[in-house]
């Protein structure tokens, strides 16, 4: 989030404002990664922005302009170097992007293009999520049995959609970034790294 920052405030004299959604519903975890942020940060604890988007991944930027148009769809983008170990991908390159929409309107593709980059939920994958859903609630009513029940249904639906295998981790007691994170991974890539949207610089 601070590299977010530091975009949000070099180019803050070029119309361009950064918010982000957290897929998540642990307010003060969120608010703790806060300090130091002065743009919006919005909770999506139904993980609505997730569904509307086609979002599979995180971190994915959306770049929007002045008049509602997505004239940048969902992209595995960074704001700075902490994954490029396991990325392969130089956060500075991607923030040029970025630069150049901002200070002269310059796009990598052209709405046209733009249009057809992200590809509809598969059947499993919208089941994926409505079960996710149901899990969480039935976590929030107390029902742990029902909530672990319905998290490995959906997991199992969409094994490498990260809004519902990792998002699970947490509410389940699961150390997100620890060993269980890593098993995604390396499936994930071992998948071919499926991805809605657009990826690299």
């Amino acid at each position: 989030m601070p590299g977010w920052q530091a975009l949000q405030e070099e180019l803050a004299d070029h119309n361009f404002q950064v918010i982000a959604v957290a897929i998540d519903e642990d307010v003060p975890a969120v608010r703790a990664g806060c300090d130091g942020i002065t743009y919006p940060v919005l909770i999506d604890a139904e993980h609505i922005v997730a569904e509307l988007y086609a979002i599979s991944n995180v971190p994915t930027v959306l770049m929007i302009d002045e008049d509602d148009n997505i004239v940048q769809p969902n992209w595995s983008a960074y704001a700075s170097d902490t994954f490029r170990e396991l990325t392969g991908i130089d956060s500075e390159k991607q923030k040029d992007h970025i630069r150049a929409w901002a200070k002269d309107g310059t796009l990598r593709m052209s709405p046209d293009e733009a249009k057809g980059v992200v590809g509809d939920l598969s059947a499993e994958e919208e089941e994926a999520r409505l079960v996710f859903r149901i899990a969480a609630k039935l976590r929030r009513d107390g029902d742990t049995d029902g909530a672990e029940r319905n998290f490995e249904r959906a997991n199992a639906l969409a094994p490498n959609d990260w809004t519902v295998r990792r998002a699970s981790q947490p509410l389940r007691g699961i150390n997100p970034f620890g060993d269980a994170f890593m098993e995604i991974y390396t499936e994930f890539n071992e998948a071919g790294r499926p991805y809605h949207g657009v990826t690299g610089h």
